[in-house]
């Protein structure tokens, strides 16, 4: 029998033990079994260790079924995440797929590759062959004359440029290219293939399998099966065919070994197969679009749309009933946020009700709120601005971005550079022939053509979206994008934004580190 004073050593050190922190990192663990684990956090006293070892996938999938699907805990799924690789999918595709403000990933950059033989989604237009033929014809005369834009650049720029001593003729040279691509990337259709990794919690993952089956669009709907698909069933492995080889290395010295060590070497996982398999298209989005659609058509009608500086602050004072109903209908049509408002103002206060009713009509008992009703936000930047300098704006997940749909109403952006490099004649031709083509496809009786119109819009075409934030993202991004080593499209975007807020908040303007846009930089500082 231990002694008191062996006894009050041993409580002394239990404490010492107690009130020591223990930090690990977890490996190993399926993605639904480590949610599971770090669920039970709320109700076990386990620690994680004794939880990932008690726990099986099947179950995991018992809880996951339970507290998940039944008691609607949705949280847990944010504690599995899942990685993807994503190949060969349009730009347009990229958009919509990364269009998460939970989201992580990167994309190829438009911005520091040859895209030329990167192919191209060809949707399908069953038997409308002259669509077809016109479809291929457009994106080839834009494939061609992004190579000639990019090698007249490229070309006048180490006429302009000279290479500084102290730097190697291959850094020179790979600088310039990316300095080229930022003119020539201006050509890519909305149809040219990228490819995308993420990296999102299964909560996400279910919303953006569900949102991207909504989609008006064929090519998005089958990626969202097939993100359905790969989150269900096995998992690639990186370390696969060394792990089969070793087991079958330790079956031939010993078969009841190597019988145990398949089980642990060669097992497949499913990344989430419990947590997404309900993921289907969404009702509520589907219909309440379409409805707020023809409200917006029908309050606008015959208007036409209002000239629109690059970036327009509207943050006047507005009661949150006229905020909520013009950004319902903003992302429906073409008309600027200001435009929309004014008619919206000018309602009476049932009609501007109906308005907001019309985006919670169809809502489901587990539907989310659309995002547009994410209002009350101190800045708000209405942006018309070319698609590819979007595509880096639209990477900033702290704001709430409002996105319209593609067209060629706004016109199109001419990039800095083409001019000097003698080839702003054969752009802007380029760019107006695929406007037309553009155009030809969307006035089709065949529903397939007048889907895939839209692909057929270089990444000059203008696009309008409504962003909005806090004062500190606005900082971020105004600091960040404006940085010399930046694209010239988002520079001035982020020096408006900047400009914007000065203007209306003069005592704020000190307090923003940005880069002035007007002032000369260096073209070899990436």
């Amino acid at each position: 029998m231990p002694s008191m004073t062996e006894t009050a050593s041993a409580l002394r050190a239990e404490a010492r033990n107690n009130n020591q922190t223990e930090v690990f990192a977890v490996h190993g663990a399926d993605p639904e079994v480590l949610a599971y684990a770090m669920a039970k956090y709320s109700r076990s006293a386990l620690s994680m260790k004794e939880s990932l070892r008690e726990i099986s996938s099947q179950r995991a999938e018992q809880f996951l079924n339970t507290f998940y699907f039944q008691y609607g805990h949705r949280s847990i799924a944010d504690l599995a995440h899942v990685a993807f690789a994503v190949e060969r999918l349009s730009l347009l595709a990229a958009i919509v797929l990364v269009d998460e403000q939970r989201w992580d990933g990167q994309e190829r950059s438009t911005r520091y590759q040859n895209f030329r033989r990167s192919g191209w989604y060809m949707p399908e237009f069953g038997s409308d062959t002259a669509s077809a033929t016109l479809f291929r014809e457009t994106v080839e005369q834009l494939f061609a004359a992004y190579h000639t834009v990019f090698e007249a650049v490229f070309a006048s720029l180490k006429n302009q440029v000279p290479r500084p001593a102290e730097m190697k003729q291959e850094t020179y040279e790979r600088t310039l290219r990316a300095r080229a691509f930022d003119v020539a990337r201006y050509l890519l259709p909305l149809a040219t293939n990228t490819s995308l990794g993420q990296i999102v919690n299964a909560r996400t993952l279910e919303t953006q399998v569900s949102r991207l089956l909504t989609s008006p669009f064929a090519e998005v709907r089958q990626l969202g099966e097939r993100l359905q698909t790969a989150a269900s069933g096995p998992a690639w492995n990186v370390h696969a065919q060394d792990l089969v080889a070793l087991q079958r290395e330790i079956a031939a010295l010993d078969p009841a070994l190597g019988e145990r060590a398949a089980t642990l070497l060669t097992q497949e996982v499913k990344a989430a197969p419990t947590l997404v398999k309900y993921a289907a298209r969404n009702d509520y989005q589907s219909r309440t679009r379409g409805e707020l659609r023809q409200a917006a058509a029908e309050l606008l009608q015959g208007e036409a749309i209002d000239a629109a500086p690059l970036v327009d602050l509207v943050d006047d004072a507005e009661p949150l009933e006229i905020e909520l109903a013009t950004t319902l209908l903003y992302g429906q049509c073409h008309y600027p946020y200001r435009q929309i408002r004014r008619r919206v103002a000018a309602l009476s206060e049932a009609r501007c009700s109906e308005i907001i009713d019309l985006g919670l009509r169809h809502r489901g008992r587990h539907d989310e709120l659309l995002r547009e009703f994410a209002a009350g936000q101190g800045l708000r930047f209405d942006i018309l601005m070319d698609i590819g300098g979007f595509r880096d704006m639209h990477r900033h997940r702290r704001c709430v971005q409002i996105l319209q749909g593609f067209t060629a109403a706004h016109g199109y952006a001419v990039p800095e550079g083409s001019a000097e490099a003698g080839v702003q004649p054969q752009f802007e031709e380029a760019v107006r022939s695929a406007h037309a083509a553009s155009a030809r496809l969307a006035a089709g009786s065949a529903p397939e053509a007048a889907e895939s119109a839209q692909y057929l819009l270089p990444l000059a075409t203008r696009v309008r979206a409504l962003f909005k934030m806090d004062f500190a993202e606005a900082v971020y991004i105004s600091e960040l994008r404006s940085a010399p080593q930046g694209h010239f499209s988002y520079r001035r975007v982020a020096w408006e934004m900047y400009r914007t807020v000065a203007s209306r908040h003069p005592s704020l303007a000190q307090y923003f580190r940005v880069t002035d846009v007007d002032a000369p930089i260096d073209p070899l500082q990436r």
